[in-house]
């Protein structure tokens, strides 16, 4: 069973304390039975988000899966054509549909 990462363990505790300070203030309950199962459900609560929460690093999982990548996958450079050269893109020209969108380089 892989270890926590930090965040993960600020997130949930962080998501432990506010629950159950938000429910008991606005349940307003004075029964120990009640404060029992929202600390339950508080605890609950941190757990699935610290669960959920992503980690900062790559993991050992997707660092091998990256270095198993074939040679010929990857950016292609389009082969020399003759003929006329092609206009220079300007900062105001818009980027082509293949290159737009997240992690675009212009």
């Amino acid at each position: 069973m892989p270890r926590p990462h930090p965040a993960q363990l600020v997130y949930g505790s962080a998501t432990v304390i506010c629950a159950t300070l938000a429910m008991l203030l606005l349940s307003e309950t004075r029964s120990g039975t009640w404060i029992a199962v929202i600390a339950l459900a508080s605890l609950a609560l941190g757990l699935l988000v610290a669960v959920t929460a992503p980690t900062a690093g790559p993991t050992p999982r997707r660092r091998r899966t990256v270095a198993r990548a074939p040679a010929g996958v990857g950016p292609r450079t389009p082969a020399a054509r003759p003929g006329p050269a092609p206009a220079a893109r300007t900062a105001a020209a818009p980027a082509p549909a293949a290159t737009a969108g997240l992690g675009a380089r212009n």
